[in-house]
């Protein structure tokens, strides 16, 4: 006797949100609301706009991100020339390593910026540079090479001058 087979069928894939089209009258309005919504209102919208699950940041990033979204769906997003154009220079510039990818490109400061620390009652001024850092004249490969020369102890370089923590350095 063989027992009778079910037909099995695949899981149903979960349903594709419809994202909502904004008139483009009424983008002002909710960009200046985005500003003022409470922070289960902004995870709604994303919610709406998006169509999946807002991440886990901070207040300004959820602002940004939905204000773009809104001229996005309102004007248009890139053409697709720009965004091939875009990830081809992102190619050029990590090779493909998604690793490389995922290290924020801004962790340095600037080229060109003065970094000022007073330590026993002398001013220390550090110029950024493309490669290297210049102190007194010379060039150090690192600012804890620098902060050791100036205090004569091993010190952690982004921490003696005050950008260890700092957001967007």
């Amino acid at each position: 006797m063989t027992r009778p087979t079910r037909a099995t069928q695949a899981p149903a894939a979960p349903p594709t949100p419809v994202i909502p089209a904004i008139p483009r009258d009424q983008v002002l309005s909710r960009l200046a609301a985005l500003q003022t919504a409470p922070a289960a209102e902004l995870k709604a919208q994303w919610r709406a706009l998006f169509g999946k699950e807002p991440p886990p940041f901070n207040r300004p990033y959820l602002v940004s991100r939905l204000s773009y979204r809104v001229q996005e769906l309102a004007y248009g997003g890139l053409k697709p020339e720009t965004r091939a154009r875009l990830e081809a220079l992102g190619e050029q510039l990590d090779g493909g390593n998604v690793v490389l990818r995922r290290i924020r490109a801004d962790s340095r400061p600037l080229p060109g910026t003065r970094l000022i620390r007073e330590h026993a009652g002398v001013q220390h001024v550090v110029t950024v540079r493309a490669d290297d850092f210049e102190y007194e004249g010379r060039p150090y490969q690192s600012l804890s090479a620098i902060a050791r020369h100036i205090t004569g102890t091993r010190w952690n370089g982004w921490t003696f001058f005050g950008l260890k923590g700092r957001q967007g350095v």
